[in-house]
């Protein structure tokens, strides 16, 4: 676990950063997020895990834009135990995040390049996250990883993203992909080529962010209608 705090110049913005999202219960997560953060500057100096390098733009970017998908999900799906399935995962986004903030979900992170499976598995042990487990390898060539939610975070486009993670889904599972600017083409290519559909979508308001976010839940349109056979 963290002893000494990183970045104290940090505290007061991620402080504000949790209040503003309606999360002040987690003011005690925050010696571990900024971990994270020191976790990620130190192995990107070496390893390039992030075209980022100013820690304070890391932080909202990659942290604070992370964060902004959990009230949501906890709102709708919060439950001991939830599983959670963090496709093309990166640097461990949003699975980390996640992770630090509810230590009754377990999240697995999956990613081809063995760089940023290194790290996150380095990251997760520092910050002492037990939750946290890490699968490298191609993620349609894997088998399924049953989870509750199975979540993106800009890993491909939504038909991308359907056809090599759907069936990593649990029975009941949910698909949801962070994105920024709803993709408008992205949803016509994703019902017209797939046979799925944007079941739901939630702005995000990302603390310090001007760009637009939204969090899409998907759902195949045979799941709806009634046949068998959904993917």
């Amino acid at each position: 676990m963290i002893d000494n705090v990183p970045f104290p110049q940090f505290r007061e913005r991620l402080k504000a950063a949790l209040d503003a999202l309606g999360m002040a219960q987690d003011h005690a997560c925050i010696p571990a997020l900024l971990g994270y953060l020191e976790q990620l500057q130190r192995w990107n100096k070496a390893y390039n895990l992030t075209a980022i390098r100013d820690p304070g733009k890391m932080l909202v970017q990659h942290v604070f834009d992370s964060l902004a998908i959990v009230p949501e999900l906890r709102a709708r799906w919060a439950r001991p135990g939830l599983r959670i399935a963090d496709i093309g995962s990166g640097a461990g986004l949003p699975g980390i995040i996640l992770a630090i903030c509810q230590p009754d979900w377990s999240v697995v992170c999956v990613d081809a390049v063995g760089k940023k499976i290194a790290f996150i598995r380095q990251a997760a042990g520092v910050l002492g996250l037990k939750n946290v487990r890490v699968e490298h390898g191609r993620v349609e060539s894997m088998d399924s990883l049953k989870a509750d939610l199975v979540i993106s975070r800009a890993f491909a486009s939504l038909s991308d993203f359907v056809r090599v993670a759907a069936h990593h889904r649990a029975c009941g599972g949910v698909m949801l992909a962070m994105k920024g600017q709803d993709p408008v083409a992205e949803r016509a290519a994703l019902q017209t080529d797939m046979g799925w559909f944007v079941k739901h979508a939630v702005e995000l308001h990302v603390p310090e962010m001007d760009a637009r976010r939204c969090l899409l839940e998907l759902e195949y349109e045979q799941a709806v209608t009634g046949p068998e056979g959904t993917p």
